[in-house]
């Protein structure tokens, strides 16, 4: 491969680490090409992008990156053999879950390690990223829990206004007999 393109593709994975949210690397090996697409179609799926380059690139790529740079020293251990890397831009939880799921049918691929908020998770905590709630989730379940006292008071006013006016129609008939 030619410097010129070497170049071009550690400027197009350099601009994906950029622009993206969460990083993980992946160890595809063992994987048949109708499995790697089958990942590879849930990833589209789900709007994440999966490249597959060669390990020198991709940590070059790291070291010139503004977000993860500083995990170089971190991934350059990891950056051995056959390195899948995941790009998520909207949901950072969403890959792990697609990866958990691949693992359950076919123990493949192997998760190596993965950047989430500027946090470091490394090859054991697969399962803990995948039941991490996503964003929207997150705020789903905050405005729930917001609106939920809210509504106890709206509900008990309510009673308090229907028993009011229960006994006040009680005298009222009573007065009136």
């Amino acid at each position: 491969m030619d410097k010129g393109k070497k170049q071009e593709i550690i400027g197009e994975i350099k601009e994906l680490m950029n622009s993206t949210s969460a990083l993980y690397l992946t160890d595809f090996t063992g994987m048949t090409v109708e499995q790697v697409d089958v990942l590879r179609e849930e990833f589209f799926k789900a709007k994440i992008k999966y490249k597959v380059v060669k390990n020198t690139l991709a940590l070059r790529a790291l070291r010139e990156s503004e977000k993860f740079a500083s995990f170089e020293d971190k991934f350059k251990d990891c950056l051995v053999g056959p390195t899948g890397i995941v790009f998520a831009d909207k949901d950072p939880v969403a890959p792990a879950r697609i990866l958990k799921k691949s693992f359950a049918k076919l123990e493949k691929p192997k998760f190596k390690v993965a950047v989430l908020e500027n946090q470091f998770y490394g090859s054991d905590k697969l399962n803990e990223l995948a039941s991490l709630l996503s964003k929207e989730e997150l705020i789903s379940g905050i405005l729930s829990s917001l609106d939920s006292p809210v509504s106890g008071i709206v509900g008990v006013l309510n009673a308090v206004i229907r028993d009011l006016s229960s006994v006040i129609e009680e005298v009222a008939k009573k007065k009136a007999a």
